[in-house]
């Protein structure tokens, strides 16, 4: 496999884990990063220690005092300039995910474009930054709230979104006024490295160090980071355990933590609806990345008068997916990210035929071509249950659907809400009234409600994220950079005298 794209993007074969404005001579151990493509080696990364990290931190800082005086619309200004140089390396940058995330050529494209439409979304919001004007009880005297840069942001990413989730973070934080310290996963560090690198060029010298990068394990360069009181907020993407963790460690030093964890998402499909737009909707949602999204569909919740044949419609779209290569413009199904990953496909497999399941499409490891058979493919999978089986409420990251009866909207938005986690969900309806109730107080619990589209492919003008184990947590849109700042309530004395609050005479 051709990797000689790498060198274009700056990562070389060998590469540092440590930026602080400049890729630092790191004493870590050497990590080999492997290509879910074919299973082999693309390349290695020296990774970062604590001492790296401790560094990294206090430039980090030092430049965050002088880039919070800069007034926020020429904050944006760089930022505008960082997403044109996205754009200048979007073809490179999708096909480095594709390389090392394992997403197919046209998803690889699409989350490059991802961090080109945050970065123009920041650019706007950086002369949005709106506070409140308050009307005050004493005389001579206004009040006001103030939203001030906050410092440090610590943004940890997971492998399936290697680079959208940190533009996501990156962009809005750096319009606000703050620097960020990035841990990426251990599994897409090359990603990372490509990234720092285009961001850090249009800084340039002075300002490089607010995109700081430290590659390194959990234990050591993660701990750092959570437990750093120069970091007031850390964003982390990722599993529910990983939150478990990473919130409570946070909190101990009564910094912020915004989580964006685990989703178990569901679609309604009532016996009113457009099947043509649900069967669409389900197979993107469910096969899309191989199912290693937050966002993936995971339960089909169907009418018992329609899940039957909507069952049939899904096996036959199922059995048109290709699953190979993720270079070949051809393939709508790329590999799972590793073998620990096919493990835990074939445990879930074999748990729901063990509840009582029954697998109707797939449900084994893909045949695919000898040039990639060392990648992790799977073949997308339909289990039929009777019910709400324990399984289905676990989120496993590979392509596995459950199409679960329903005989109501009631018990479906019952079922949709009856999981841990609150991410997504979905309804595919043509009544007005079980829209309506769906995305109601007494509907979907989730953060994400939709009508008649899928879980899947949330706009980045909207806030992201969910409730319960997905952590409560927004990134991206609406107002969710409130997150990357803090607020100040100000109140100014513009007359001659002091009144006392609440009528209070002292002296």
């Amino acid at each position: 496999m051709n990797t000689s794209f790498l060198k274009k993007l700056g990562v070389n074969k060998i590469h540092s884990g440590a930026f602080d404005g400049s890729w630092r001579k790191t004493k870590g151990q050497l990590h080999s990063v492997i290509s879910p493509v074919n299973g082999k080696e693309v390349g290695k990364v020296r990774m970062a220690t604590p001492a790296d990290y401790a560094a990294i931190s206090k430039k980090a800082h030092a430049t965050f005092l002088k880039w919070r005086e800069l007034p926020a619309p020429q904050r944006g200004e760089y930022v505008r300039q960082i997403g044109n140089a996205f754009r200048d390396n979007k073809e490179l940058l999708g096909k480095l995910v594709t390389l090392e995330a394992g997403k197919i050529v046209q998803e690889g494209l699409g989350e490059a474009q991802e961090c080109i439409d945050i970065a123009d979304f920041a650019v706007g919001l950086s002369r949005q930054l709106y506070g409140l004007t308050i009307q005050s009880e004493r005389d001579q005297h206004h009040m006001r709230e103030m939203w001030q840069p906050l410092g440090n942001v610590g943004i940890i990413t997971a492998f399936n979104f290697p680079i959208a989730v940190w533009a996501w973070n990156s962009m809005l934080a750096l319009v606000c006024g703050d620097s960020c310290i990035w841990k990426p996963s251990l599994k897409t560090p090359l990603t990372a490295i490509a990234m720092t690198n285009i961001a850090a060029k249009v800084l340039g010298k002075e300002w490089a160090p607010l995109v700081s990068c430290v590659i390194g394990p959990d234990d050591t360069v993660g701990s750092a980071l959570l437990d750093d009181p120069n970091v007031p907020l850390v964003s982390a993407t990722g599993s529910t355990r990983m939150g478990r963790i990473v919130g409570p460690r946070v909190a101990q030093r009564f910094g912020r933590s915004l989580l964006e964890l685990g989703g178990n998402n569901a679609i309604i499909v009532m016996d009113d609806c457009d099947l043509d737009l649900a069967v669409r909707a389900i197979v993107f949602g469910a096969v899309g990345t191989a199912g290693q999204r937050c966002t993936t569909t995971r339960r089909v919740l169907a009418h018992k008068k329609v899940i039957d044949k909507l069952q049939a419609r899904l096996v036959k779209a199922y059995k048109t997916c290709k699953i190979g290569n993720p270079f070949d413009a051809k393939t709508l199904v790329g590999p799972l990210i590793d073998q620990g990953s096919t493990k835990a496909f074939s445990d879930a497999v074999a748990a729901a035929k063990a509840q009582g399941g029954k697998v109707v499409q797939g449900g084994k490891r893909a045949r695919v071509a000898p040039a990639v058979q060392g990648g992790a493919y799977v073949q997308p999978t339909i289990v039929r249950c009777p019910k709400t089986l324990p399984i289905c409420k676990e989120e496993t990251f590979a392509p596995i659907l459950y199409l679960i009866p329903i005989r109501s909207l009631e018990e479906a938005i019952a079922l949709n809400n009856d999981v841990p986690q609150g991410l997504s969900s979905a309804i595919f309806t043509n009544d007005v009234r079980a829209a309506e109730r769906f995305t109601s107080s007494v509907g979907s619990d989730c953060g994400i409600a939709n009508v008649n589209i899928g879980t899947s492919g949330a706009e980045i003008g909207g806030a992201f994220g969910g409730e319960k184990e997905t952590g409560g947590g927004r990134e991206s849109g609406s107002d969710s950079w409130k997150a990357y700042m803090r607020r100040q309530t100000q109140t100014i004395n513009w007359g001659t005298s002091l009144p006392l609050a609440q009528g209070i005479t002292f002296g």
